[in-house]
């Protein structure tokens, strides 16, 4: 059995924002997004807060129209400004006295980077693959009989459950026949202090992977630290990964030997947010087997250098003694400025070409 997680950063549309050439291009616009949708859910807005607002509706190009290039502001109900020849005035007076909202603009993902992003699949070739930052399940679906059956490497189970990000970066899974999900269990509303925990979800999917077995894996995207402000978001790791033990703790309890933790984690195993199930629970990062092949470099991401160690596949001690096997597969990264660090696949010319900025990680289990 191989068991693999990838971020395929969208299949088939994605954030204009989050679309360009660097990170670093969009990185102003999605701080800048995440910004004002914190200052419009204000219950009052006070002479300072529309100040603030009239700021960053202008650093989001947002002056002139409620469509600007990557974001648009939809007002349905009621008004948040008015454009005038004086400028923007902020008619709202709290949260209350409009409906709408802040979206971020899409547009299809590179069709290059696309098909290379199934390539990695094929290539990889997993029973059981937790795909992170996809848009729903339909589009798992399109992909799975536009790209991946042409080239023989379908799944037929295909689960997704809509999270909490409004950007459409969710995480599912696909099972080839043979590994047939048996339950579903969502973490899309747990809370903490009245606020949601997770940036996306935790679904528990429990698989049945032979006639007498059967592995719980918990698929994650922890928050980024792309946006936003550091301590923030460490805290909110932090918060993620301990709930993550929780549920991990619990299942342990209840009899599940076969347990696998995996995802996107956003941090490093040496990290204090990630210290909840790296320092806390028996889960044993599969990069510790000594039958795992890091190929040479200790991360998962980019130039894959020891800091960009963010991508993981947990394992409970029971399953991770089974392990006979893995790796980390990346040659669908256009790593660094020439793209020379390690080999990509040839239709990468680019950047824009790659089918992720992520490595897929994967595993080879024994359940006999």
């Amino acid at each position: 059995m191989r068991i693999a997680s990838f971020n395929v950063e969208n299949l088939f549309s994605r954030a204009r924002a989050m679309n360009l050439d660097t990170w670093s291009e969009g990185k102003v616009v999605l701080d800048e997004f995440s910004k004002l949708n914190k200052l419009i859910a204000k219950e009052t807005y006070t002479d300072a807060t529309k100040q603030k607002i009239i700021d960053s509706l202008k650093t989001l190009g947002l002056k002139n129209s409620d469509e600007s290039k990557f974001v648009i502001l939809r007002q349905n109900h009621g008004h948040l400004l008015k454009r005038s020849n004086s400028g923007l005035q902020i008619v709202a007076e709290g949260r209350d006295d409009w409906i709408g909202w802040l979206e971020l603009k899409k547009e299809a993902v590179n069709e290059i980077a696309t098909q290379m992003t199934a390539k990695v699949i094929q290539t990889v070739n997993p029973d059981i693959l937790s795909v992170i930052e996809a848009e729903d399940r339909i589009a798992l679906c399109h992909f799975n009989d536009q790209l991946l059956e042409p080239i023989n490497a379908n799944y037929r189970g295909i689960m997704l459950i809509d999270g909490n990000d409004d950007r459409g970066i969710d995480v599912g899974l696909f099972t080839k026949p043979g590994f047939e999900v048996q339950s579903i269990v969502s973490h899309v509303d747990d809370a903490l202090d009245g606020k949601t925990i997770f940036s996306r979800d935790c679904p528990e999917y429990l698989v049945r992977v032979s006639d007498t077995k059967l592995v719980l894996l918990l698929v994650n995207h922890f928050k980024s630290k792309g946006f936003g402000s550091q301590a923030e978001s460490n805290a909110r790791r932090k918060i993620q990964a301990n709930r993550v033990k929780e549920i991990y703790n619990l299942r342990k309890t209840q009899g599940m030997d076969f347990i696998a933790v995996l995802g996107d984690f956003n941090d490093t195993p040496d990290s204090d947010p990630l210290k909840p199930l790296i320092d806390d629970t028996d889960l044993k990062d599969i990069f510790k087997h000594p039958q795992f092949n890091d190929g040479g470099f200790p991360g998962t991401f980019g130039t894959c250098t020891a800091s960009n160690k963010i991508d993981y596949i947990m394992l409970s001690p029971a399953l991770f003694n089974r392990v006979t096997g893995g790796g980390v597969f990346r040659e669908g990264i256009f790593a660094g400025t020439t793209g020379t660090k390690f080999p990509h696949f040839p239709e990468i010319k680019k950047p824009i070409h790659s089918a992720s900025d992520h490595a897929a990680v994967f595993g080879d289990f024994d359940m006999s």
